[in-house]
Formats: structure tokens, sequence, C-alpha cells
């Protein structure tokens, strides 16, 4: 028989056993917990539904080939309406129940909540916001971040730079959101007209409020401007409704777009005046339909979810998002805490999601993983890649 000096003995070496179990919240020998807030109601809905769908239904398709390392991924998703007040809540609900965020979507919610990641100790893998939000944050807040998103001031300065020197532009206008989106790609625009002096005027700047929907007075203002090239900066219901309601004038300008009008599905909802404007896709992804590598990634998600059918642009935008954070997982180990996951998304090095898109590389001291887009024109209804990718340096 076991003596109690033994037993003492023997419980307090069981004691020094390292689990495999974290401290951590959501992290449990089973399962992962991965919060997301994102729009699925309101004027970004479109880009929130089919980017966490897309997210939702990757998933799916790891956990049913055993998950990571043994434990399943859960997704919590919550609608944030693209209201920075209302993300922050989400985000304040989740934070006791989830092990990392991924996704956040909007620049306005990723401002309001950028101080919440490093508050929380909780990493935030991918979000769709102006890069500068978390750029300008000091090194011990960067930690918690993990971006590999295109800096609007850098892609507007190269799509200016590009109507310049290539398209003959004389007069520029720039329709924008006013936000830290909108203004972010105007710096750009600015950028480009300054290093260039005598080439081109900023023949008008018009700024729209993310809630506006009549935008009849923007595009006469556009069009009294005399301007030769319109830029784009908005979300895709306002640039499909400015592009309308320029048609209606029978103002036609040289378009081109930022990235998050770079889904095709434009043509279906601005219609044929779309056909031959200049955009770009972030360049963590492949174009399906042009792309192989993402054709095999949308027809995964299609199967899982066939109300993805038509969206794939989105839908595998957000699947290559959440690889990001399973690549992480992967690098980690079994002993998961947030600490090693921190280490384990710094040993990602030049890899490519599924093939798809540039090489990201996160490192200690670099956590803007990819700057880098796809340029594209709108071609017969679809997106067709132009060139190979475009890389911008890393901001933080």
């Amino acid at each position: 028989m076991m003596t109690f000096k033994r037993f003492f003995i023997l419980s307090a070496l069981l004691l020094l056993i390292p689990l495999s179990v974290s401290a951590d919240p959501g992290v449990s020998d089973e399962e992962v917990v991965v919060g997301v807030t994102t729009p699925l109601t309101g004027p970004a809905a479109g880009w929130g539904i089919n980017i966490s769908g897309g997210m939702k239904a990757w998933v799916d398709h790891i956990n049913d080939k055993g998950g990571v390392h043994g434990r399943k991924i859960k997704l919590i998703v919550k609608d944030d309406g693209y209201n920075p007040a209302r993300a922050v809540a989400n985000l304040q609900e989740m934070k006791n129940r989830v092990f990392a965020i991924c996704g956040q979507l909007g620049s306005a919610p990723c401002n309001a909540s950028k101080n919440f990641y490093p508050e929380n100790k909780i990493p935030l893998v991918t979000a769709y916001g102006n890069i500068n939000i978390y750029a300008e944050q000091p090194p011990e807040k960067q930690k918690y971040y993990f971006i590999s998103y295109p800096d609007y001031e850098d892609e507007t300065e190269y799509m200016a730079n590009y109507a310049l020197k290539d398209m003959g532009a004389k007069k520029i206008a720039h329709f924008y959101q006013n936000d830290d989106y909108g203004l972010g790609a105007h710096f750009g625009l600015l950028k480009a007209l300054k290093s260039n002096p005598g080439k081109a005027t900023l023949a008008a700047a018009v700024p729209y409020e993310v809630t506006e929907r009549a935008l009849g007075t923007h595009a006469l203002k556009l069009r009294e401007s005399g301007a030769d090239t319109l830029i784009l900066s908005s979300m895709m219901s306002s640039a499909a409704i400015i592009t309308k309601e320029m048609a209606k004038i029978a103002y036609k300008p040289k378009m081109m777009g930022n990235f998050p009008l770079g889904d095709s599905i434009m043509y279906r909802i601005a219609g044929p005046s779309w056909e031959g404007t200049f955009v770009n896709m972030p360049a963590h992804m492949s174009m399906p339909g042009s792309h192989p590598e993402a054709d095999r990634v949308a027809a995964v998600l299609t199967q899982r979810n066939p109300k993805l059918k038509g969206k794939e642009f989105l839908a595998v935008f957000g699947a290559a998002s959440i690889m990001h954070l399973i690549k992480g997982l992967e690098n980690t180990g079994r002993n998961l805490t947030r600490e090693s996951f921190i280490k384990g998304m710094e040993m990602i090095r030049n890899w490519k999601p599924e093939g798809m898109g540039a090489p990201v590389t996160y490192a200690p001291g670099r956590h803007h993983g990819l700057n880098a887009i796809f340029p594209l024109v709108a071609k017969d209804g679809k997106h067709v890649p132009m060139r190979g990718y475009v890389e911008f340096k890393p901001k933080f």
C-alpha cells in the first residue's frame, strides 16, 4: 500500500508536469475559440457576410481533417454593423471566451478598438483597415497585431502615378469615404501629385459619409470639375451608386478603384459603366477565375457553403485571412498559449497560403506581414490581372 508520504511526494511531482491545456481563455485540449467582429448588417454587410462565410467554410474544411494539433477551431462571429462602438462592445463581450480575434473589418472599427488587443493581451490576426492605425502604435502594442493588408496610402500613390505616367491623366478627382480608409487614400493621391509637379492637378476632392445613399450631387461636383480621371476610395455599394449617377449625366472619366472594389461583383451592382475600370486586389490572395490556386480554394468553400457561389472573391479573401491564424497554430505546436502563439506567428517566412498571392513574412519586429497589391482591369465582366503583384515596404 502507498504510504501518505509517498502519496504526498507523487502528488507534488504531478503538479510539476506541464499540461497541454492553456491558462488563456478560449483554449481546451479539444478546441481553440476564435472571435470575429464584422458587419453582417448595414452598409458594409456585403463584405462582412461573405468574408466571414469564407473563413467559416475553410475552418470547417480544416476541422474535418482533424483540426490543428488535435484541436478543432470554433469561430464566434458577431455583427457590428460597421459601427465602431458596436465593434468595441463585441470585443468586450468575447474577451474572456476567445483565444484570438481574426479578420476585424473597417478602418473606423479597427481604430476604435486598437488598444483592446494589447490591453487584454489578445492577438489580432489579419484586420482590414488603414495600416497606420497599427503602424503608429508603440512596439510593445504592435506585438499583438499580425496584419497582411495593403496600405491605402501606398496603393493610391501607386495608382495616381500610373494614371499620370501611363494613362496621361491631367485632371484627377477623388471620390472617397470620409474616414481613415478614404483619408489614407487621399494622402497617397496628394503625395503622387506633389512628387510629379506640373503633370496633373487635383480637380476635385469629393468625400461622402458611409451612411449616405443619395449621391447625385456628388456626381455633379465630379462632372463640373472636368476631371478626366477619377479615383474611387469607397465601399462597393457607394462605388456602384456614384457610377450609376455619373452615367445618368453622361460623365464618363477613366476610373480607378482601391482594392476594396476588387470584386468583379461590381459589374452586377454598378452596371456596364464599370467596364475598363482599373482596380486592385490585396496580394494576400489570388483571383478566382484567373488563378488556379484560388479556384481550388474557391471550390472547397462553395462545396462547404453553396451560398458563396458567385461571391468567390470575398470568400477566398476571408479564407486566406484565417489561413494565417491556422499557420500560426501549426507553428506553435500542442503547447498553446497566447505567448507561444505569437512566437509561432513570428516563425512564418516567405509563405503563400495554399500557394496564393505574394509571400508573407512575419518576424520579431515585423508584424506587417505583407504590403502588396495585384493590379487588375475590368474587362468583359471580369477583373483581369494586368501584371504580377506590386509590393511596398512593410509599415511595422
